[in-house]
């Protein structure tokens, strides 16, 4: 079992550590799982319009995986994530938890997360079993974050015309 701390992590996403802390092994992957399987609950939908729309295969991960951003009222972050066919179930899982633990967050408490939550949420375990590819998305939607920040986030960056990085 993990000891409890606060990190400097929003409300959102503390609660889902507090959650996967008090999970046995056992649960904590069939949690895991089971949040894996609601990642297209957290893709771009049709006709929604993203400042950030960073698509691209890193060779880090199995496959494409796209984070998109935008400020919902001027300061508050909205992440949605594709994923292409490949992406393992652990990277998807950690994806729905980084949505649902940073939408609503400010940019800068975002770029400011640290990475030491990750394994209180998985495992230590598992982050032995899948080395760094464990800390991609969060890392991803901290960039994100950073390029919005760069280039007016928060200062009336017009939602139409977004920042697209999808290196060739």
């Amino acid at each position: 079992m993990y000891h409890t701390m606060q990190s400097s992590c929003p409300a959102a996403l503390n609660e889902w550590i507090a959650f996967f802390e008090s999970l046995p092994e056992g649960e904590r992957r069939e949690n895991l799982i089971e949040l894996a399987s609601q990642s297209e609950q957290h893709a771009p939908k049709a006709g929604e319009i993203f400042q950030i729309d960073d698509v691209r295969h890193d060779p880090e991960c199995t496959d494409k995986v796209g984070v998109h951003l935008r400020l919902e009222d001027d300061t508050r972050a909205h992440f949605a994530l594709s994923f292409g066919p490949k992406v393992q179930t652990l990277t998807r899982a950690l994806g729905v938890i980084l949505c649902r633990g940073l939408n609503g967050s400010s940019l800068p408490e975002v770029k400011a997360i640290s990475e030491d939550f990750v394994p209180r949420i998985i495992g230590a375990e598992l982050v032995r079993l899948r080395s760094q590819t464990v800390y991609y998305i969060l890392r991803r939607m901290k960039e994100a974050a950073q390029k919005l920040a760069e280039n007016g986030g928060g200062a009336g960056v017009s939602p139409v015309t977004p920042i697209v990085a999808q290196p060739s």
